[in-house]
């Protein structure tokens, strides 16, 4: 675009036309529930401020996917959810307006786990996401639109969040990076919750570079949510500025063997991860093994989605008094519009009557407790990043559930992981390694997947979406 050999009008015509051709025709990916009507005209105008000599930046007419819980001013907002259909918020969450501002196009919303709970991607709203890299599979979740999205190549990145896995578990699925920050790098502004206490957004890319780019336009304070004051003085001004030396010599990453599993149907991906770490160590870090003691028991107990999920739902809903359609969990529940997948943890959710309760601060003690013994494992052996699989099997059929999810110690502790391409099974299924490191160490855990992208360039593009024309 620089240089005049293509405009960003251009740009998302091209991403269109493989949305065209593959989301709801061929392999029927079905990443998309929304696209923005008005995208070429937006791409139009950012051309035209470019031709004018004002750039905004790295993202100037790029276009990229949202999830569906994102609310935007110009486009409706769902959750993946028939109750909420026709939700008009009338503005934009803070990352989507930090995005415009620096000059992206949202091309779509895309699909996910209806109300971000859960991990295969369907929805009474957007039906099932499929993996581009076996359709019959499922992409992950509950980011698996924007995850099938950036993996088919429909937009250049996009945004999800991640309440326990759901930015990282569509990134492994989809041969991806994927982010979850510090609890407190990005404003949880106008995501619908799912816990409060657990939710953070944040981009998934097809490369690091990429990656870079949505995160620096992303992070940071904002009045809105408090819980990013601890953001300040800790984020650079472009993360861009730590990456580029390939030599690991001082990093040292500790692979965390409770998370690898013991069953069989565990083997295939924890041999993949331990060879990409093992790719770590050839480019000079140190890779040691450790297993801490009580490490299952630390973390039981410690999830708060049940407890805080009709609460937080309720408080964000009451900020929206007209446009919405529902204003309680009970709401949605009496409607019946949801899909039958979610139909247990709504009501399990309902069924709880107040947050105030003992069980609730036994968990948030419990989670003191976690948060404190992990950075003590990271400072006493000095570990620069606990690895292990982001999820410990394959992509699961579509229709299935999907087991070997390792969500739940950045969920917990509120620390750092990044989901990174490690390889492919078998038969073809990516496989994604993570990398969980101290409070917001987010600087070296990109150094570490940039150097590890340069060296073992893990993208390769699914073959049910292939370049157009061929």
């Amino acid at each position: 675009m620089a240089a005049g050999t293509i405009t960003s009008r251009q740009i998302v015509e091209q991403y269109r036309a493989r949305i065209d051709a593959y989301d709801q025709r061929g392999p029927m990916i079905n990443a998309f529930i929304s696209l923005n009507p008005k995208a070429l005209d937006e791409a139009a105008a950012l051309d035209a401020e470019r031709k004018a000599g004002r750039t905004r930046g790295p993202l100037h007419g790029i276009p990229i996917a949202i999830k569906d819980n994102y609310i935007t001013a110009d486009l409706p907002t769902t959750g993946g959810s028939l109750a909420l259909e026709g939700f008009a918020a009338g503005r934009d969450a803070f990352a989507v307006r930090k995005l415009r501002q620096a000059g992206a196009i949202v091309i779509g919303k895309t699909n996910l786990h209806e109300l971000a709970y859960g991990i295969t991607s369907v929805s009474s709203m957007g039906g099932q996401t499929r993996n581009p890299y076996d359709p019959s599979r499922n992409p992950g979740g509950s980011s698996g639109g924007t995850g099938a999205a950036v993996g088919a190549s429909f937009a250049a990145a996009g945004m999800g969040t991640d309440t326990c896995g759901s930015i990282r578990i569509p990134s492994a699925h989809n041969n991806l990076f994927g982010l979850r920050g510090t609890r407190g790098l990005s404003s949880r502004d106008g995501i619908i919750p799912l816990s409060m206490t657990q939710d953070i957004g944040g981009p998934l890319a097809r490369s690091v570079s990429d990656l870079i780019l949505m995160l620096d336009a992303t992070v940071g304070f904002d009045p809105s949510d408090g819980v990013t004051s601890a953001s300040e003085g800790k984020i650079p001004r472009t993360y861009m500025s730590g990456v580029g030396d390939s030599s690991l010599g001082n990093v040292h990453v500790a692979i965390l063997t409770p998370y690898f599993g013991t069953a069989k149907d565990d083997e295939e991906v924890g041999a993949i991860v331990r060879k990409a770490v093992g790719e770590l160590g050839g480019m000079g870090a140190r890779v040691t093994e450790i297993a801490p003691d009580g490490f299952d028991a630390l973390l039981q107990g410690t999830s708060l989605i049940n407890a805080e999920f009709k609460f937080d739902l309720l408080d964000f809903f009451a900020k929206f008094r007209g446009p919405v359609p529902v204003h309680s969990l009970g709401e949605i529940l009496a409607t019946g519009l949801y899909h039958n997948a979610i139909d247990g943890v709504l009501r399990r959710a309902e069924e709880v009557e107040s947050r105030d309760n003992d069980a609730y601060r036994t968990a948030l003690a419990k989670r003191e407790a976690a948060t404190k013994a992990i950075g003590d494992l990271l400072a006493q052996h000095g570990i620069t990043a606990l690895a292990y699989p982001t999820i410990r099997r394959k992509a699961a059929p579509v229709g299935e559930q999907q087991p070997g999810s390792n969500c739940q110690l950045s969920a917990t502790t509120g620390l750092p992981a990044i989901a990174m391409p490690a390889g492919f099974t078998a038969d073809g299924l990516p496989v994604g390694l993570e990398l969980l490191g101290s409070a917001f160490s987010e600087p070296t855990l990109l150094r570490i997947a940039y150097a590890y992208e340069r060296v073992m360039q893990p993208r390769r593009p699914p073959k049910s979406t292939p370049a157009l024309g061929r």
